[in-house]
């Protein structure tokens, strides 16, 4: 055993880039700018959420995006569509977004002209909540067809998030989906997570999803 070196990491592989996030945080503070990191697997529906969202708020408060994605233009296109300012983030093949790829999205979309800012990242229930972006507030997404028990398999996803939107609700008769079960998982990750159960397609839901968005934003703001 007196061959065997054993080194003690007393630093976080991630504290450059946790130390970035801090600083972002504090400079959009300044700039009365709320970033909204918005996460979920592909398919669950950041892009349709953010649609109706802009429709319902965008004559109330000023709201950018920035969309990442590994390739492709779409969402950003589908974004700008709706109403808002949109920017398109390729990752050049990452499945996440870091701090010093959210700060240059910030700079070119250009964050001090809004009150609102949300981050779509890349799909995925892993990489993303791993890395801080210096969001102001994380919020996931998670559809009725994923299943009851993601806050089970996917720990982390639930406990970084401040809320949970849990989409596509119009379809519950069609799926073994148990409402009170995903409650209950996501609280136990995250006893304080704020959940609001929506259809992105009806609508259904989306007053206290929105009531509590412009809230966030409001107080960040002040």
């Amino acid at each position: 055993m007196d061959k065997v070196r054993v080194i003690e990491v007393k630093q976080s592989v991630f504290a450059d880039n946790d130390a970035e996030a801090e600083r972002i945080r504090r400079e959009l503070k300044e700039k009365k700018t709320f970033l909204i990191n918005l996460m979920s697997s592909p398919g669950a529906g950041k892009t349709t959420t953010l649609k109706r969202t802009i429709a319902d708020l965008k004559d109330k408060i000023r709201i950018g995006v920035m969309e990442a994605d590994i390739d492709a233009t779409v969402d950003a296109e589908a974004i700008a569509a709706a109403g808002a300012k949109a920017i398109q983030i390729h990752t050049g093949g990452m499945c996440h977004l870091d701090a010093g790829m959210t700060e240059q999205g910030l700079q070119e979309i250009g964050a001090e002209d809004f009150d609102l800012v949300v981050l779509e990242n890349v799909g995925n229930l892993v990489c993303p909540a791993e890395f801080d972006t210096g969001a102001s507030r994380n919020v996931a997404i998670l559809s009725v067809p994923e299943g009851h028990d993601k806050p089970l398999k996917y720990p982390l996803m639930f406990q970084v998030c401040q809320a949970l939107v849990i989409n596509k609700i119009d379809v519950l008769p069609y799926f073994d989906f148990d409402m009170d079960k995903v409650v209950s998982y996501a609280k136990m990750r995250n006893p304080a997570i704020e959940i609001f159960p929506v259809s992105a397609k009806t609508g259904e839901g989306f007053d206290a999803w929105e009531n509590w968005l412009r809230q966030q934003t409001a107080a960040w703001n002040s």
